[in-house]
């Protein structure tokens, strides 16, 4: 855990909370989070937020497949493309300077946002 326990905790919290409301990945709370609040380096913070997903992903899936919520032929097409695109992913962080993901990261939302608000 960071030095930092009840931020982490915290961070958690609100991350899961806001990916089960939204159906958006935890990632969009928990990276930002990681950096500016816990002083994360942007590449530890992605790969702990990967790391995060597989449990808050499957909470959250159990409880909307309680409700038939779930299209799982679209939910098993999507997560074959996203397993091979999570590792080429994990793959090319290594090789992409901090300051270029921290700006790709921001365009990104700022395009969800756009898109999502028009």
């Amino acid at each position: 855990m960071s030095n930092r326990p009840a931020a982490t905790l915290m961070l958690g919290l609100f991350a899961g909370f806001v990916a089960g409301l939204f159906g958006i990945g935890g990632g969009v709370v928990i990276v930002p989070g990681l950096v500016l609040l816990l002083g994360f380096a942007q590449t530890r913070a992605s790969g702990t937020s990967v790391a995060t997903i597989i449990f808050s992903a499957t909470a959250g899936a159990a409880s909307f497949a309680l409700g038939d919520a779930v299209n799982w032929s679209a939910a098993g097409a999507i997560a074959m493309g996203s397993v091979v695109g999570a590792w080429l992913g994990a793959r090319f962080i290594e090789h992409v300077p901090v300051i270029w993901l921290s700006r790709a990261f921001v365009v990104i939302l700022l395009v969800a946002a756009v898109r999502m608000a028009i």
